[in-house]
């Protein structure tokens, strides 16, 4: 058996990887979009402030960029170093949208990034608008392969197992494609991009208009990141919602948990706003709660019940128990193909097999699986609920104030007093972390939630990662939290000094901090 300290390394150093990329993902997906509004104004007017605006803006998301594809191009090395039995047992199926993603998005992305830099003089105003178009195109198509990848994690929706090869094996690339859970995940984590280079934007050009430097620079960017802003905060909201409502579907055992719902209520479920957790003896000893709003959310309905995770776990110890019969087949089919008793108890029992590889954690036979460990393996199918509960709260009250910022901002640029308004300003300033802490929490409510599965009900975590040594593992999480941590520093001191140079970094003569040879 696989040790629990190899699992939790390989989780732990993946995790390190994968939060750190994310730091640079969602600005890289929201600031392309604004650059396309600010040089379509250009085309349209002439204006060459709006050309301004996007070059230097282009320069801050071009330092993103380059550091972002840096910390992206790990994760994927990751799935054969670490993760190699995941990669065995469903690489057909998941790696094809990842070939299609580095084959149709990164290539193009990656070309026309470089055009745009390096176009300004050798392409017309509208050929260079339309760089930059194909270049958001591109980066949301990257997005796009990499959430319907993930998305199949969460809902293995065309595909089922094959006892022949002992794999998972695609059975419908289109259901891959326009899997729900995996469009909803895409819509909201790309809003929240948006959401994020709106918030980048509006935040330094407060800067800017509380410091007096580049007033019209600042007061043309600070009102295109607050219309941007106000409609991605609303996007993220609505989207969200309906994310919420994919998970209560396919992921029953996530959204009790998310909501701290331990016994099944009454349709329609009410909305715990806060609540005193107790874990140790599954129940909350106390709780704030909105009537019937969850059950709303969750089912689209007054008449559905939610399950609770009570209810849950008895369903799971059922699948468990099936899913040892499951277990049992396969490891006959496996010493003789053709045994046809066999083949029919396992066909009839199939859609547990996950369940029942949940008990190889305890015990290489899961026949000898004792009710004890039965009760372990049922117990494993829920996540811890307070770091969902409290993690999924901060993030959604996070995505709330934002979209008051956001709404006082654009009103304050309808009546044209944006700079009239310092404590907006400051608020905006001190703003700024935010959208970065809503998606990392977002993140972890969705991957953690996933737990204890890698492949949600079909392959879990303990029996995914590769035969590797603690010691390693150590080695190279140390070597990777510290190269990233170093990008990181990079990243934030690139874009503090520019920032601070302002407009003027591009030695057009028309701003102020100049470099000394314009």
């Amino acid at each position: 058996m696989i040790s629990e300290q190899l699992v939790d390394l390989s989780r732990l150093q993946f995790a390190a990887t994968a939060m750190y990329h994310f730091l640079f993902v969602p600005l890289t997906i929201g600031m392309v979009w604004l650059l396309v509004i600010m040089e379509s104004v250009y085309v349209m007017t002439g204006n060459v402030i709006w050309k301004d605006m996007t070059r230097f803006w282009g320069k801050l998301f071009g330092i993103n960029f380059a550091l972002g594809v840096t910390t992206g191009i790990t994760l994927e090395f990751q799935f054969g170093t670490n993760w190699a039995y995941y990669s065995h047992y469903v690489g057909d199926i998941f790696g094809a949208p990842l070939a299609i993603e580095g084959l149709m998005a990164f290539f193009l992305e990656s070309t026309f990034i470089g055009l745009f830099f390096f176009g300004w003089d050798r392409l017309t105003k509208t050929q260079h608008l339309m760089v930059t178009l194909l270049m958001a195109v591109g980066t949301n198509l990257s997005a796009l392969w990499i959430l319907i990848a993930n998305g199949w994690m969460q809902s293995p929706v065309g595909a089922e197992f094959s006892y022949q090869t002992m794999r998972m094996e695609m059975t419908d690339f289109w259901a891959i494609v326009f899997n729900p859970d995996a469009q909803a995940k895409f819509v909201h984590t790309v809003s929240a991009g948006y959401l994020t280079g709106a918030m980048f934007v509006l935040s330094i050009s407060s800067w800017y208009l509380l410091k007096g430097r580049d007033v019209e620079f600042a007061k043309r960017s600070f009102r295109v990141a607050a219309a941007f802003g106000l409609a991605s905060a609303m996007s993220v909201i609505v989207l969200g919602d309906e994310s919420g409502y994919t998970v209560g579907e396919a992921q029953q055992t996530k959204m009790a948990a998310i909501e701290a719902m331990w016994e099944t209520e009454p349709a329609p479920a009410g909305l715990k706003l806060i609540a005193g957790i107790n874990e140790a003896q599954s129940k909350n000893d106390w709780e704030v709660e909105v009537p019937w709003v969850m059950g709303l959310i969750g089912t689209r309905s007054i008449s559905k019940q939610i399950p609770g995770i009570h209810e849950i776990k008895a369903k799971n110890r059922e699948r468990i128990i099936n899913g040892i019969v499951a277990v049992t087949a396969l490891e006959t089919l496996r010493k003789n193909r053709g045994d046809a008793v066999a083949k029919q108890v396992f066909e009839r029992t199939k859609a547990d097999l996950g369940f029942g590889l949940l008990l190889k954690k305890y015990v290489v036979e899961v026949r000898q699986a004792t009710p004890e460990i039965i009760e372990k393996a049922v117990n494993d199918t829920v996540p811890r609920v307070a770091p969902m509960f409290w993690s999924f709260r901060l993030m959604v009250g996070l995505g709330f104030a934002m979209l008051l910022l956001f709404g006082l901002a654009f009103w304050s640029t309808l009546r044209s007093e944006c700079k009239a308004r310092p404590w907006l300003l400051r608020s905006a300033l001190w703003m700024l972390p935010a959208p970065w802490i809503a998606c990392e929490l977002g993140w972890f409510v969705a991957e953690y939630g996933r737990q204890p599965w890698t492949i949600y009900g079909v392959l879990p975590t303990h029996l995914s990662v590769s035969t590797l040594s603690v010691g390693s593992l150590y080695g190279s999480l140390a070597g990777f939290v510290g190269f990233y941590t170093v990008l990181l520093v990079v990243e934030i001191y690139l874009m503090v000094k520019f920032a601070r140079m302002g407009p003027g970094s591009l030695g057009t003569g028309r701003y102020q901090s100049e470099p000394a040879h314009a």
